[in-house]
């Protein structure tokens, strides 16, 4: 996300940082382009002309001017201020209220509500631990509520039984009285849309809201939709009254300019946001981590955070032992290879390192994405369990029958056993105390090799 926003905002503040000193002319000319760049990612025209006032104030100012470094401090200055703009901190979903804690889905048709009922049902279970219902609230869209209950079945979470001919009202009535009786922490009511905003369809959530007295009335919203999803966004907070956005197929969005302005419109924090189809790819939405991307300095904490989740601690441990003999064979390699498909692939690893938006460029000019994480742990399967463990071994006849058993070509062997060759120095410098990391820009050590000549 946000991909085109960061291009044209790098190329603003690439020719910024290297002037020696700004004047106001300068500011003047790079915030018009900034407006430019805003208005181009489908950012509303009244977010936009604030944010753009609030910048240019600070920016022409004597810290500025005065500064050893003034272009980075305008870089910093447009962080600040689009940190924010995004809500300024991160706020998770409220549960601070008597069991069971009712929360309201709501949003236009096709925005992907249920999934997201289900997605927070999973993590709201795993990662707090509590006891979550769902209950499917459309009466109208064929095998709706069908769809809930398998997407429950998959993640182990029950979901109230469907009574053919009840009303919504009613059938949040049921669920709340269920969730009593059966000990519940927290139902979510999973409520219809339509295709657009009608009376019909506020009066029925309305009709829901009273009932249900929701903690939490969470407006869903596809970033993809950009200015519409604003409009959108102001219509339900202005009559329903909204407490969070979850932003869906925020991985699609190139532009990135209904997130920016969500928070500026409802006054309310966008609390998640899906990043993929899987029920894992729901994430917490923070402030500065995305101003963070936006502006070309990565998301190492995400990054980590990730990794945190998805490494197994005997592994970690395994491969720390390892590092310190200096030994980092194909299985290791394999290991890495497989930890980099769960952290979301080579693009979303890439996305939260800094400065590496042009090296991201250069690999999709060059065609590489994640099937060649797929034809590398390929290859390294078509070796033998010692081929793996001594890579010395492998001569020009054993390439040509591991090249033959995976399908690829001798030259991607080749680029591969370099790719190890270069990730084992690594380690060996890394467990002698030496230093081993990228640095800001720079890929992780060893995956030079994919990129083009």
């Amino acid at each position: 996300m946000f991909d085109s926003l960061s291009d044209k905002l790098g190329g603003i503040f690439d020719r910024l940082k290297k002037r020696g000193s700004l004047n106001e002319s300068d500011v003047t000319e790079a915030m018009r382009e900034v407006r430019v760049a805003l208005l181009e990612a489908d950012v509303a025209l009244p977010v936009v002309k604030d944010f753009i006032a609030k910048v240019r104030e600070r920016a022409v100012g004597q810290e500025v001017m005065k500064s050893v470094s003034p272009g980075q401090m305008v870089v910093k200055i447009v962080n600040d201020n689009l940190v924010e703009m995004l809500g300024s901190e991160a706020q998770g979903i409220s549960l601070a209220a008597p069991a069971p804690v009712p929360i309201l889905m709501v949003g236009l048709q096709g925005s992907g509500k249920t999934t997201s009922a289900a997605k927070i049902a999973k993590r709201l279970k795993e990662k707090e631990n509590k006891k979550v219902l769902l209950a499917s609230l459309d009466v109208y869209r064929p095998a709706a509520m069908e769809q809930l209950k398998v997407l429950g079945e998959q993640i182990d979470v029950p979901t109230l039984p469907i009574v053919d001919g009840q009303m919504p009202v009613d059938i949040a009535k049921r669920a709340m009285t269920a969730a009593k009786l059966q000990g519940f922490d927290v139902v979510i009511l999973d409520t219809a849309g339509r295709l657009h905003i009608d009376q019909a369809l506020m009066a029925e959530v309305v009709g829901v809201r009273n009932v249900a007295s929701p903690h939490e009335t969470l407006l869903v919203v596809d970033s993809l939709t950009g200015q519409d999803a604003v409009n959108v966004a102001q219509q339900f907070s202005d009559q329903i009254g909204i407490t969070g956005v979850v932003l869906t197929r925020m991985d699609g969005d190139g532009r990135g300019g209904a997130a920016l302005s969500m928070r500026a419109v409802t006054g309310q924090p966008i609390k998640l946001a899906g990043v993929g189809e899987k029920l894992d790819d729901l994430e917490e939405f923070h402030p500065e981590r995305v101003a963070s991307r936006i502006l070309g300095m990565g998301d190492v904490v995400s990054l980590v955070e990730k990794a945190a989740e998805t490494i197994e601690a005997e592994e970690a441990e395994e491969m720390i032992k390892k590092m310190k003999k200096g030994q980092f064979d194909f299985d290791d390699l394999r290991a890495q290879l497989r930890q980099m498909k769960k952290l979301g692939g080579m693009s979303s690893i890439l996305g939260m390192l800094p400065g590496i938006g042009k090296m991201q460029k250069q690999m999709a000019s060059a065609r590489i994405d994640d099937s060649l994480l797929k034809r590398q742990e390929a290859i390294i399967n078509s070796m033998t369990p010692l081929e793996r463990e001594r890579p010395k071994l492998l001569n020009a006849s054993r390439k040509k029958r591991i090249a033959a058993g995976s399908g690829a070509s001798i030259q991607e062997v080749n680029k591969l056993i370099k790719m190890q060759k270069q990730m084992a120095g690594v380690m060996k410098k890394m467990g002698k105390g030496g230093r081993g990391m990228p640095l800001p820009g720079q890929l992780p050590p060893g995956m030079e090799g994919l990129l083009p000549k």
